[in-house]
């Protein structure tokens, strides 16, 4: 008998309608019924490529005894983080001061005024029945304790915290970002930190940037000094060593969420939509930087995988692919020496388990290897056809279960890293996949300036979007228009972030995550720090600050400056959490860098041009493309006319043009010293 999950839009939120648990979805509707029943409410949180929410459905949620308990003694509410990262957010905050770490599936006990007062993760069935029965006991038995609990806990987390003080990094703090970066890096195994590793995109994006102002700003010397290497060389160490391991899919493209070691063999498995988009940007942009094959190959691939394994039939992305199958973690994607044996032949099966790591006693569970690329293969040919045979029998195992909603801010990111790898690839295609999904998230999720967080099927959800839907997909629309030109996408760009000045500001020059308007929690979320995503915060500044730059608005780029003030202390503490932050501080000290192409649109002239822009400026450089006789409403287009009927560039900083220029060569002198 399904429960009151059954309409949701959720996937995640689905696979619970089934449960013996009488769940709620988010609401009051929940709250109001606990206090009619005078209980505690059980908020459980996660999604649905995650494992061990997995494991606790099955050992709990799916179990009679178990369902019993919690129906008797709570009001049952289950929550998909993905669709309302806000009620994550502050439960997660709540759950991290009370343990001291977090994670999911996230157990809080709430009283029904939405208080937490007891807060865990995954917990064992027998645990959890324990569990169960002490917070009941102490709900009828220590009522005023366990209240005046979830008191003290919303008092500590609604303190308010000083934010905004400073002002954006300079040259100083992103030097001591990047010594900072150079402390906590692996020097043997790339990447930073020790296990678990996750993928740093944005600090990629980071250390080229940095590196790409140092070769503009060397003055004539012949090589960069070793302490102004260092940033690209811990770029390309972490991106390789990703690539060469087992987090990345070698047969099919496209990164797991995680390694579970140091080395980068055993990956978590699910493989998420944020982490693939943001991949897809870096590696193009370390290819930008070093023109690298290996850089070339893996953003395509990814973009590639993307497409296949995520694209919906409305044209957006889905947000994820479970890491289980067949109730096994990682099923789909790992192999024994037999198998390969068994779909390419003895010759090919041996040669196949030496170049991927494939060994008798395995590299993962039960014998199994995680495939690994440690070397480039000496016989391209053969490689490329024994791929292409590991990669077809692997389609006729049981897939995992694709989380087919559609995020807003995902799908701006993913707008994003397809835009550029499409037009620095010359892969149009990937520049349609961007346009459609962009589409997509005007069609069905904004409306007026507003945007809902997800859609599915083409049905939007009620979730309101947070501030990272509004700063991600206008940052995608800022990048798509950049590609192509067309003007609607900064228009739409510009509602959006009106609606951030407006509706988010957090009166010191900062933001907070949930707009003015939103359902009020017990505590309004503003995390200032990168985690596997852009912070809503610097999202929003990199917006604020292209959009600027296109429009010449002083309004957009001074709240894109005050929005930056966190990354400041950040660069010299934390750098690790602040990586889109910096990328953006870099782009604001070079000016930022304005280009405007304008030719016709079937000049070959033209084409070159625009894409000797995408290529050879900064990273972040706001980067319009017009006919010469119509600005489309870009004010960087005005005034920006054909030289001598000839297909031009216009390099400016602060809407101040350099005398055009009409060769793909002289641009790409103008911009070798832009912002030096």
């Amino acid at each position: 008998m399904s429960n009151r999950l059954v309409d949701a839009t959720s996937p995640y939120l689905l696979q619970h309608a089934d449960n013996p648990v009488d769940w709620y979805p988010w609401g009051e509707a929940a709250f109001a019924e606990a206090r009619r029943r005078d209980v505690p409410v059980l908020l459980s949180v996660g999604y649905s490529a995650c494992h061990w929410c997995h494991v606790m459905a099955h050992e709990s949620f799916e179990d009679e005894t178990t369902a019993q308990m919690m129906n008797a003694g709570f009001v049952n509410v289950k929550v998909d983080r993905e669709e309302r990262p806000d009620v994550d957010a502050v439960h997660m905050e709540a759950t991290q001061a009370m343990t001291g770490q977090g994670g999911w599936p996230m157990t809080v006990f709430l009283t029904p005024e939405g208080e937490p007062f007891y807060c865990g993760t995954y917990f064992p069935r027998e645990h959890f029945q324990r569990l169960l029965l002490g917070v009941r006991r102490a709900w009828e038995q220590e009522r005023e304790g366990v209240v005046e609990q979830g008191r003290r806990v919303v008092e500590a987390l609604s303190a308010p915290r000083s934010l905004d003080a400073g002002k954006a990094p300079g040259r100083e703090e992103l030097d001591e970002a990047v010594r900072g970066l150079a402390r906590d890096y692996d020097a043997v195994n790339g990447g930073f930190g020790s296990a678990p590793k996750f993928p740093p995109s944005m600090l990629l994006s980071f250390l080229v940037s940095r590196h790409m102002r140092h070769e503009r700003e060397r003055s004539g010397e012949r090589e960069l000094t070793v302490e102004k290497r260092q940033g690209l060389d811990m770029a390309a160490g972490t991106a390789e060593a990703m690539a060469r391991g087992g987090m990345y899919d070698q047969i099919g493209g496209g990164f797991a969420r995680y390694s579970v070691d140091a080395e980068w063999v055993v990956p978590h498995f699910e493989k998420m939509l944020y982490d693939n988009a943001q991949l897809v940007r870096g590696y193009t942009r370390l290819w930008r930087a070093t023109g690298g094959d290996l850089a070339r190959r893996v953003a395509l691939e990814t973009a590639d995988w993307m497409v296949r394994g995520l694209l919906t039939p409305e044209g957006g992305f889905a947000s994820a692919l479970d890491a289980d199958s067949e109730g096994e973690e990682g099923r789909y994607y790992v192999w024994t020496p037999g198998q390969l044996r068994e779909v390419l032949g003895e010759e090919d099966g041996a040669w196949a388990a030496r170049l991927f790591g494939v060994t008798d006693s395995g590299t993962f569970e039960h014998g199994t290897s995680v495939l690994q690329l440690r070397e480039d293969p000496d016989d391209r040919e053969r490689y490329e056809r024994v791929r292409a045979a590991l990669l077809a029998a692997r389609e006729q195992r049981v897939p995992p279960e694709r989380d087919d909603k559609v995020v807003a801010a995902w799908n701006g990111l993913a707008i994003a890293g397809l835009a550029e790898a499409g037009a620095l690839f010359e892969r149009p295609d990937l520049v349609e996949r961007a346009r459609n999904a962009a589409r997509l998230l005007v069609e069905v999720h904004e409306s007026h300036g507003r945007i809902r967080r997800t859609s599915r099927d083409g049905r939007v959800g009620e979730s309101a979007g947070v501030l990272e839907d509004y700063a991600d997909v206008a940052e995608g629309l800022l990048a798509l228009h950049a590609v192509t030109g067309e003007p609607e996408w900064v228009q739409v760009a510009g509602r959006l972030l009106d609606a951030v000045l407006r509706h988010f500001p957090d009166g010191e020059g900062g933001f907070y995550d949930t707009a003015d308007d939103a359902e009020e929690l017990f505590n309004r979320p503003q995390d200032p720090t990168d985690n596997v995503t852009p912070s809503g915060r610097f999202a929003a500044a990199g917006a604020l600050l292209t959009y600027a730059g296109l429009t010449g608005s002083a309004r957009h780029r001074e709240a894109a400056e005050a929005a930056l003030a966190p990354a400041a202390t950040l660069a010299r503490k934390a750098p690790r959490f602040a990586g889109w932050g910096l990328t953006v501080a870099e782009t604001l000290l070079t000016g930022p860098v304005e280009v405007a192409v304008v030719g016709p649109d079937d000049d070959p002239g033209t084409a070159e041009l625009h894409r000797t822009a995408l290529l050879s400026a900064p990273v972040g450089t706001a980067v319009t493309l017009g006919d010469g006789t119509d600005d489309g409403g870009i004010p960087l287009l005005d005034e920006r006319t054909l030289v001598n009927g000839s297909p031009a560039a216009y390099v400016c900083y602060g809407f101040s043009c350099d005398l055009p220029v009409t060769t793909p060569a002289a641009l790409r002198e103008r911009l070798a010293g832009a912002a030096s």
